[in-house]
């Protein structure tokens, strides 16, 4: 029963990521189509890159802890992206190359959407399993 509370959580942490990443493609597609300015769509975006950052790393450690390590090794490419991201600075939309860089930053937040999307499909399969796997016992 435990195994089903940890993929529950998982669950409730991936449909959060995915909301994270449907906003920012919001937002772009808003300015893509200029129904907002650069600098609203630029801040709104950065305040939601910190945490989703944070709970992607957090859902991964919260893998490894757990002992689901096949999902740990699929997160771990995201991670790595992540930090990569980060560290370089790279992580922020900046107002003034926002327009350059809109077609580029709407193909990087739909390639993270497509991934989590598989995850989280990955996600309900395990749990289903579980559930099954407890109802027989």
């Amino acid at each position: 029963m435990d195994d089903l509370y940890i993929w529950l959580v998982s669950f409730f942490f991936l449909i959060t990521l995915l909301i994270l990443i449907v906003y920012q493609l919001m937002c772009l597609a808003d300015l893509e189509f200029d129904y907002i300015n650069p600098y609203d769509s630029s801040s709104r975006i950065n305040q939601v890159v910190l945490p989703e950052f944070i709970m992607q790393g957090v859902l991964c450690v919260f893998f490894l802890i757990t002992g689901h390590w096949v999902m740990t090794l699929l997160f771990a490419p995201y991670l790595y992206y992540n930090v990569r991201l980060y560290t370089r600075r790279q992580h922020l939309v900046d107002v003034t190359e926002i327009f350059n860089l809109l077609h580029w930053e709407k193909k990087q937040r739909l390639f993270k959407l497509a991934y989590l999307i598989v995850l989280l499909f990955l996600n309900i399969f395990w749990m289903i399993w579980c559930a099954l796997e407890d109802h027989d016992h």
